[in-house]
């Protein structure tokens, strides 16, 4: 059986994956480089690689590159720690079987590996990388999903429907959809159609000719015309008029539209990517958005998660944000604590990104030092949260608790109730000593209790003390 080939310059890695490969039974080479590599592929051929993208004396991309070239049905599983979009479109780019952010399970890395042995030829798109998007940044599994997405759809002409909360970024994943598609270099035209008011928007979108109404002193060209051959990003979808619904129905499925007042039909080459914070299923029951316009819009669905499921990702987009309002304001870029991260980590946040977004521009303002405690946080915000301390741990067990059922984990109430009673009594115990009528009384526990909860948690203490467990 041909071996699969792990291509890392951390000896750490490497080491990981050779005991997770031994144990499955699975044939391996390692190599600490890619020039290494490429080197023994002139002569071998591996059955799955697994590579990382950024290493000295060669990267992974290239490695990609040169596999793929021997061997179009090669899956190659490109890793890094680098958790922003480019790395992950332009590994799609090269036609990469998957994408493998670090840190990673090793289970599901192993199973990763399975899949690629199992499915080999199978191709997961190519993506065509003009540009980088700093703006959307994630190592949160559910913003990798986004990446991924975006890096299948970008040699496709498909319609997208993005949904999320307001805040989230919907645009953002727009422009990117379209930076990334072969329609780059045409137009990328956005329209807001909860933000135009209801009579006008038919001629936003369509244009109108010289005298269709009153004030029309001229012929104008739609957000339509303005797209040709490029995106139409259409925003709040959801609140689309039901008469202008109609009229959008019909250019999607025949591919033209009408000027306002206009006699002569005008062919829409235009990719149309949809965004709103509705739940249009719902819409469509109470009939406020039509079933038919819902089923062409919602060919493929994105859904951009809200901040407060993407916690790990707040302190990077916090960093990145004050840096940016530190260039336009031409100031020392501010820092956030340690104590100010979890703070904010801890926080709902239900204006999502933008909100983010904006406290970070406030801070850079009225922040009184370059170093931003809990106490320079805006007044508002502090309000809304008396125990930063209880809700950041309620976060991480969220968090915690959402990986182990990603993962398929079962009785996992039992598990981390029995890690969160062991932590307490533990902590309990070592605060007083080891003093157990003491640590029941804080905890609020009967002592019999607690030594029962001792035994059956396999707590140990020692200090030297009568009282103290062994």
């Amino acid at each position: 059986m041909k071996p699969v080939w792990i291509i890392d310059d951390d000896r750490s890695i490497r080491w990981v994956f050779e005991k997770a490969l031994a144990r499955e039974n699975i044939a391996y080479k390692t190599f600490s480089s890619a020039r290494d590599a490429l080197a023994a592929l002139a002569t071998e051929t591996p059955q799955v690689v697994v590579s990382d993208i950024r290493m000295p004396g060669g990267s992974g991309l290239e490695l990609l590159h040169k596999a793929r070239e021997r061997d179009a049905s090669l899956p190659v599983i490109i890793m890094t720690a680098y958790s922003d979009l480019e790395s992950a479109v332009t590994a799609f780019q090269g036609g990469a079987y998957e994408y493998l952010p670090k840190p990673f399970d090793v289970d599901h890395a192993v199973e990763l590996i399975r899949r690629a042995m199992v499915e080999g030829a199978r191709q997961e798109g190519e993506a065509d990388a003009t540009g980088t998007t700093p703006e959307i940044l994630g190592q949160a599994p559910a913003m990798q999903d986004v990446f991924r997405a975006i890096g299948r759809l970008s040699q496709s002409h498909a319609t997208v429907l993005i949904t999320g909360e307001s805040g989230t970024g919907k645009e953002l994943v727009a422009r990117a959809l379209h930076r990334h598609s072969p329609r780059a270099a045409k137009p990328f035209i956005a329209i807001n159609t909860a933000a135009i008011p209801r009579d006008l928007l038919e001629s936003e979108l369509f244009g109108h000719e010289r005298g269709a109404f009153t004030g029309a002193q001229a012929q104008r060209r739609g957000r339509f015309e303005q797209a040709e051959g490029g995106t139409l990003f259409l925003d709040e979808i959801g609140d689309m008029p039901p008469e202008l619904q109609t009229r959008l129905l019909r250019v999607l499925s025949e591919g033209n539209f009408y000027r306002v007042g206009g006699h002569q039909p005008i062919k829409a080459s235009v990719r149309v990517i949809a965004a709103t914070h509705q739940d249009l299923e719902s819409r469509v029951k109470q009939g406020l958005f039509r079933d038919d316009l819902f089923h062409r819009l919602n060919v493929i669905r994105l859904r951009l998660p809200p901040l407060r499921e993407r916690r790990e990702d707040i302190a990077a987009l916090a960093r990145h944000f004050l840096v940016n309002s530190a260039a336009e304001l031409g100031v020392e870029a501010k820092r956030l604590s340690e104590a100010a991260l979890k703070y904010l980590a801890a926080q709902e946040l239900p204006g999502n990104v933008r909100q983010l977004e904006n406290l970070c521009h406030w801070l850079t303002v009225m922040a009184p030092s370059v170093n931003i405690e809990v106490k320079d946080l805006p007044p508002e915000l502090k309000r809304e949260m008396a125990s930063p301390a209880v809700q950041g741990w309620v976060a991480a067990l969220e968090t915690e608790a959402e990986a182990l059922l990603d993962r398929g984990e079962t009785g996992i109430m039992g598990d981390l109730s029995r890690a969160f009673e062991k932590a307490l009594i533990a902590k309990a115990l070592a605060h007083t000593g080891g003093r157990r009528i003491e640590a029941s009384q804080l905890l609020g526990l009967g002592r019999n209790t607690l030594t029962r909860k001792i035994q059956e948690l396999g707590i140990e203490f020692d200090n030297k003390k009568p009282d103290s467990i062994k």
